[in-house]
């Protein structure tokens, strides 16, 4: 059985940074950006709102879609994100279950 797959896109409070990463449990992921616990990007740049995320139903689908996120531009991750959460609330309480 192949492992779940997902890709997410943090930002910072001002929503000027994006970080698009994947992981096989997005929970534990999202919860270890929130606590700063992630080094590198994300925590220097504090990117520890969740503003999209996609269940691409396993992790090998899931590295394909990063990458093709990755290789876009910058635009075109903003109109993702615009199109399924215009305002840019942390959707985190979606994958916490309350």
């Amino acid at each position: 059985m192949e492992k779940a797959g997902y890709i997410y896109i943090l930002t910072n409070k001002y929503n000027r940074v994006l970080y698009t990463g994947v992981t096989s449990d997005l929970t534990k992921r999202v919860s270890e950006h929130k606590s700063h616990l992630v080094e590198g990007f994300t925590k220097k740049y504090n990117c520890d709102k969740l503003v999209y995320y996609e269940d691409c139903g396993g992790i090998e689908q899931a590295i394909n879609r990063e990458k093709q996120l990755k290789g876009g531009s910058r635009k075109k991750k903003i109109d993702l994100i615009n199109k399924l959460n215009p305002t840019w609330q942390d959707l985190s309480h979606q994958i916490y279950g309350s």
